[in-house]
């Protein structure tokens, strides 16, 4: 991660040097790293992180007429309530949806760090409005999408048909690399 990485680190760092607390939004593709980076800035530059896929869409939010809607499979309301609304309070916390259980859970606390991170698909989400002082969009090439996806989840024929077309709606329609600080392709990235 270091050597992709080194020129935004530094380029964070420097806007850390203020002393205000600094909000990075991360989005992109589905396997294109936002977790993995999110997590490598939080630790070299002492941050928390926030993660999109804890506003997953509850079941009965799921609807046809939702799902038309461009980044309409996020919780967004209930996040912007929650965490959008919240980051350059001290310190705040958040319930995490488990999908596996179809409900709230854990309770997550932010603590009172210079860097917050909102990393995820529909990070960038116009409905949230300008909360972040610097913002990312990761991508990654289909073929390598693919096997990052075959490696994590044992089913990736849903990825393809179905979280992939929402998420590629989501960017086109709100033209989401145009609204980014900076984009990076991370194809090759190990």
């Amino acid at each position: 991660m270091r050597e992709h990485t080194v020129e935004l680190v530094d380029c964070l760092r420097w806007r850390l040097q203020s002393g205000n607390r600094l909000v990075v939004a991360i989005d992109g593709t589905s396997a294109a790293l936002k977790s993995t980076l999110a997590a490598y800035l939080a630790e070299e530059l002492g941050g928390a992180v926030v993660h999109c896929d804890d506003f997953f869409l509850p079941m009965e939010l799921r609807s046809e007429s939702r799902y038309q809607e461009p980044g309409g499979n996020i919780h967004y309301e209930r996040m912007k309530k929650e965490v959008i609304s919240k980051l350059k309070e001290n310190t705040f916390n958040y319930m995490r949806y488990d999908c596996s259980k179809q409900a709230l859970r854990d309770n997550c606390f932010i603590d009172d760090v210079p860097l917050r991170i909102v990393e995820g698909a529909y990070a960038l989400h116009p409905y949230f409005g300008k909360y972040f002082d610097f913002s990312i969009v990761l991508t990654v090439d289909e073929q390598e999408q693919m096997k990052r996806i075959a490696a994590r989840n044992p089913n990736p024929q849903m990825f393809r048909e179905k979280w992939i077309p929402l998420e590629q709606k989501y960017f086109t329609a709100f033209d989401i690399t145009d609204r980014a600080d900076c984009i990076l392709d991370t194809t090759d990235w190990k």
